[in-house]
């Protein structure tokens, strides 16, 4: 029960990536411009890496029901808040509520999971990662058209909007308890039937020691880790912010272009796909291991930018076939680096580090959009049309992904000097009330 646990959070913080269903309703009833109606999104984003950062040394802490406790509330109460703002018609309120409140609760609930599923699956940390962090690229899937339903039942003035979003801070409170309920830390000494460490051990890159947080980040392999997410994310979230007009501007100029509802079909597919890509690629990893499947997502994924900077507007299959594939690597990137982190620094302070690494999450979000929509602006000035507008950003992420390349290449095991003595990490481990293999105790 402890993946469900974590799935119920994740799915419930995915509908951040169902904003844009908030931006037309917010914009007519408020008058409001697209920027300003963007504003609380942005700023949950900034705050998820900002919480999941310094917060990261407490959840550890803590343990996984108090982080996801403090993630339902936080996010719950973000809705409350925005739609008490919608009712005064006070926007302000509207950003603070979702942006930073409900922010704090999108880091915190990001990072509450991580470190309980690698301890109940040290032989399938990929696996078990990937299960919960599907879960927030899938939130949307399911958010946007509940979301749009309500609007449509409830009306897109200023109190259809208030009524949609207290509608969603109360199921998604109820929604998220279930993970507060069922989640359970395992006993210090809990192994799976048939497997010892030793087994893993052997493997390169993995170890049995632990590194703290702190210590962590003094680490060179944390670095080349941030570039290489920062790199991986980058090349991604370009595509998929940039997606339905993508493809319009790539084969408006053929015998056949993309219509507006078929853009949107892009739209949800490659959803889909980063959705599907973070269990299977990071699945995979347990298998041929983290540096190897990370040399699929920037090498691979540096040869498909390529085939589509090539081919133009040649083939639409092919063009769709490669956006696919890339946001498969997207998302598969972010579920595997929790069990990467794992693999170098143990288990002892995993979800800590993980919450420092998301900061290149924040800036790859920026950067991503920036390259795309920069230069594709920039190539419209200059009377480019068609695949031109996006040709010179596809070899800005070829270099990129290079960069993230050659990062992972040079990860290496991490110094013993940073280990923590064994005596240090089985006193922390104690503080907390664990529960047995067998499931007694409440684990909190």
């Amino acid at each position: 029960m402890i993946p469900p646990a974590a799935l119920s959070v994740h799915l419930a913080i995915g509908q951040a990536y169902a904003w844009s269903v908030f931006k037309p309703p917010l914009e007519s009833s408020l008058d409001l411009s697209g920027t300003a109606s963007a504003l609380p999104f942005q700023i949950a984003i900034v705050m998820l890496g900002l919480s999941a950062a310094f917060g990261g040394t407490t959840v550890e802490r803590k343990g996984p029901r108090w982080a996801m406790f403090v993630s339902m509330t936080c996010f719950s109460s973000g809705f409350l808040l925005a739609s008490l703002g919608m009712f005064l018609e006070q926007y302000w309120l509207v950003v603070f509520g979702y942006g930073f409140v409900g922010g704090i609760g999108l880091g915190i609930g990001y990072i509450s999971p991580v470190s309980t599923l690698i301890k109940w699956f040290p032989d399938r940390p990929g696996m078990a990662t990937g299960i919960a962090i599907m879960g927030f690229g899938g939130g949307a899937l399911i958010a946007s058209p509940w979301s749009a339903q309500m609007l449509e039942s409830f009306g897109t003035d200023t109190g259809g909007v208030a009524q949609t979003f207290l509608v969603h801070g109360v199921v998604y409170a109820v929604f998220m308890s279930f993970g507060v309920l069922l989640v359970r830390v395992p006993a210090p000494d809990w192994r799976p039937a048939g497997w010892t460490p030793a087994d893993v051990a052997a493997r390169p890159l993995v170890t049995t020691a632990n590194v703290s947080a702190n210590s962590a980040i003094r680490t060179p392999q944390f670095w080349c880790l941030w570039v290489v997410l920062c790199m991986n994310v980058t090349a991604g979230i370009g595509i998929l912010e940039k997606a339905a007009p993508m493809i319009t501007s790539f084969f408006a100029d053929t015998s056949t272009p993309v219509a507006a509802s078929a853009a949107a079909g892009f739209v949800a597919l490659l959803s889909l796909c980063n959705m599907l890509g973070r269990i299977t690629w990071s699945s995979t990893s347990d298998i041929i291991g983290r540096k190897n499947i990370y040399r699929v997502y920037l090498g691979f994924g540096a040869l498909l930018y390529l085939t589509i900077a090539l081919s133009k507007d040649a083939s639409k299959p092919l063009f769709i076939v490669c956006a696919m594939l890339i946001l498969s690597f997207y998302g598969g990137g972010f579920a595997t680096i929790p069990a990467y982190l794992k693999d170098l620094f143990g288990t002892f302070q995993v979800g800590a580090i993980h919450g420092r690494l998301l900061t290149a999450w924040s800036l790859a979000g920026v950067l991503g959009p920036l390259i795309i929509n920069g230069v594709a602006d920039a190539q419209e000035e200059a009377g480019k049309t068609g695949p031109a507008l996006y040709t010179l950003s596809m070899y800005i992420m070829i270099c990129l992904l290079a960069i993230g390349f050659i990062a992972n290449e040079l990860v290496r095991p991490v110094n013993s000097k940073y280990h923590e003595p064994p005596e240090s990490v089985r006193e922390q481990e104690t503080v907390q009330p664990t529960t047995s293999a067998a499931g007694k105790g409440d684990g909190q």
